[in-house]
């Protein structure tokens, strides 16, 4: 069964966005240990934390109380479902806001949304299977990504290879902002 937060007008674990994010991660809904930590990709198992530092996309390897830095990074978190905790088949549909999530994108107006799984991605993008990598439609404008679940209940479907696609992305508009400047 989903577990949700006793106080249903607060998320489990806040929104980390800003407006002229390069990259938005958006996940289904915090694990219990995340919820526990009140901290995003905070099971140790999971391989979000080290795969941001190997894809070139943290200067070191952040732990997951860390994660309000990553905005000086310009890249944000949020999940599609801001009021459960547990395992993606724990979790009720209804509780699922796409939205919602379609909301903040269009407000931030980020460069980029990334899902970090399948499963966010097709309850987002209602497409049934999502293809892994850099998607053909925006989503309210951001170039889309579909990532391999870093969870570590995932890792038979493992691959880094999209996560380094949206590192590229995010890489080549650094670089142009440093070519402005």
């Amino acid at each position: 069964m989903p577990r949700a937060s006793s106080r249903s007008d607060k998320p489990l674990v806040p929104d980390l966005l800003a407006p002229g994010l390069d990259l938005v991660f958006c996940g289904t809904a915090p694990s219990p240990a995340s919820f526990k930590a009140r901290a995003y990709y905070a099971n140790p198992g999971n391989a979000f934390w080290p795969t941001l530092h190997a894809v070139g996309l943290t200067p070191e390897r952040f732990t997951p109380q860390r994660y309000p830095e990553l905005l000086a990074w310009r890249i944000g978190l949020t999940d599609l479902n801001k009021v459960e905790y547990g395992s993606d088949h724990e979790l009720t549909a209804g509780a699922m806001d796409a939205a919602s999530l379609r909301a903040k994108v269009a407000k931030y107006r980020p460069a980029a949304i990334a899902f970090t799984s399948k499963n966010a991605a097709s309850l987002a993008l209602g497409v049934k299977a999502p293809a892994y990598g850099r998607q053909r439609d925006l989503f309210e404008g951001a170039v889309t990504f579909v990532l391999a679940s870093p969870s570590g209940r995932a890792r038979s479907f493992w691959t880094i290879e999209p996560w380094r696609a949206a590192a590229a992305f995010v890489m080549e508009r650094r670089l142009s902002r440093e070519k402005e400047v």
